[in-house]
């Protein structure tokens, strides 16, 4: 059998839509970017892929994923979240250390110090959320807190992991092993709930290992994730022909953690002045106007559109029905809007229409 690597090997695993690739570029250049703060200790950086293209030229290991492969990985209910765990098993009967992330992540820290706190017997996730049961009316709860409980597996008080990041020793394999298992054996009584492959992570590892998290290393954007795919595509945009020179790795920092939004002074100008308007058009236009401020931050500045699509998703949310062409364009005309917007009012309505399909 071969040496074992030493090497600690950070691992993405990336197929679908361009949107994923987009993702996993930017948080490769954001570790490479950060790997800089620990010079002389080496990483390995592996994409398993169904498309090998946009990784060309870069410093990581590619591994062809097709799709005979990735179907026998999701099997046997075709849980694509599956792959993830069976990924870690096999860099594992290589590899001493490995460390499978999420493609909408990036760093804050060198990669290494995350492969720091993966020692045997522990395992490193993102983020503990809230104790099993919390949540009681849950999905998972419901079908699978009095399986547990009798096969002495977990009880209420199980923290719940974000699987963001799975960081293991070789030692502790098994983990994956037991994991898998579960998935196979729980789907069709959980009923196929989306977060089944974190949830049963959290179970294995339950009174097994030693759990440690990283969300001060890495920023994982599940949530507003729309803002933040705008600022990633805009480096993206910017530094396609030579995502890892100097400049562009540098400049991996101005992508930011911070919510892009005006500053406070700025937000309460937009509330006074939205004060006149009708109650159910406010809201709605305060976050048009959040996606009008003009930010210094070139990757801030790439999200303002995504205001305006989320002010029209919010207020189709609260209206429980699509808001029509002609009620958009009218909500647009009123006096007030046209003065505050401007010139901008026929850009926000011609971005609205494209968002919607017309």
């Amino acid at each position: 059998m071969p040496s074992r690597l030493t090497t600690p090997q950070l691992i993405y695993l990336v197929y679908g839509a361009e949107t994923y690739h987009q993702e996993a570029l930017f948080s490769i250049a954001s570790a490479l970017a950060m790997l800089r703060e620990t010079p002389g200790e080496a990483l390995d950086i592996q994409v398993f892929t169904d498309n090998l293209a946009p990784y060309e030229g870069l410093p990581v290991r590619l591994r062809l994923l097709d799709n005979e492969t990735r179907q026998a990985w999701i099997q046997p209910h075709g849980y694509h979240f599956r792959a993830k765990h069976v990924v870690m098993q096999k860099v594992l009967e290589e590899a001493e250390l490995a460390l499978l992330i999420d493609t909408d992540t990036f760093f804050h820290s060198s990669p290494l110090e995350l492969f720091r706190r993966v020692q045997p017997g522990t395992l490193l996730c993102n983020a503990f959320g809230l104790a099993y049961g919390a949540n009681k009316d849950s999905l998972l709860h419901l079908t699978l807190a009095d399986i547990l409980r009798q096969r002495g597996l977990a009880d209420d008080d199980m923290p719940l992991l974000n699987s963001g990041v799975i960081g293991l020793h070789y030692t502790d394999a098994s983990i994956m092993d037991r994991s898998i298992a579960l998935m196979d054996e729980f789907y069709p009584v959980a009923k196929g709930a989306y977060t089944l492959e974190e949830f049963c992570l959290s179970v294995a590892a339950y009174r097994t290992v030693q759990v440690r998290e990283c969300p001060d290393l890495i920023h994982h954007y599940w949530s507003r994730k729309q803002l933040f795919r705008a600022k990633t595509k805009a480096w993206l945009d910017k530094h396609r022909a030579s995502p890892v020179c100097q400049h562009a790795l540098d400049e991996t920092r101005q992508v930011t953690a911070i919510l892009p939004r005006p500053p406070t002074f700025q937000r309460l100008a937009y509330k006074l002045v939205t004060l006149a308007l009708p109650g159910h058009k406010r809201q709605f236009m305060r976050e048009i106007l959040y996606g009008c401020y003009r930010h210094t931050n070139p990757f801030d500045q790439a999200c303002a559109p995504v205001w305006w699509e989320k002010a029209l998703e919010n207020v189709e949310h609260r209206r429980n029905q699509p808001l029509q062409d002609h009620e958009l364009k009218r909500w647009l005309n009123h006096p007030l809007i046209r003065l505050v917007l401007g010139k901008r009012r026929e850009a926000i309505y011609t971005h609205l229409m494209q968002a919607k399909g017309h």
